[in-house]
């Protein structure tokens, strides 16, 4: 059982447990902790945008250059921490994976 350790807009934390071989995405749109997702997953919206502490972030993939000029675009763009979670496979490789909701833009 793999973990996602996320804060949501509020500040609180919660402890998940996430699904392998789906997006990040697709474990928090279930939850009530401001990921929208209103695209449903297909790198259009930005409304699961996250930060990902500094030490998982260097663990994930690059984003590709789609993900990469829709993020760039925001105000609460961070760039060694924001991803889009529909774009982050989630993998047993991240278990205790930490990362933020950011903020609605």
């Amino acid at each position: 059982m793999a973990r996602i350790l996320l804060t949501d807009l509020q500040g609180e934390k919660h402890d998940i447990e996430g699904q392998v071989g789906r997006s990040v995405m697709e474990t928090l749109r279930e939850f009530e902790f401001g990921v929208a997702a209103i695209c449903g997953g297909m790198c259009s919206c930005a409304t699961c945008h996250v930060y990902v502490a500094p030490e998982w972030a260097r663990k994930l993939p690059e984003p590709q250059s789609d993900e990469k000029a829709l993020i760039q675009e925001l105000e609460s763009y961070r760039p060694d921490q924001s991803r889009l979670s529909c774009q982050v496979p989630f993998t047993e490789e991240l278990d205790g994976i930490e990362m933020q909701v950011a903020p609605e833009e």
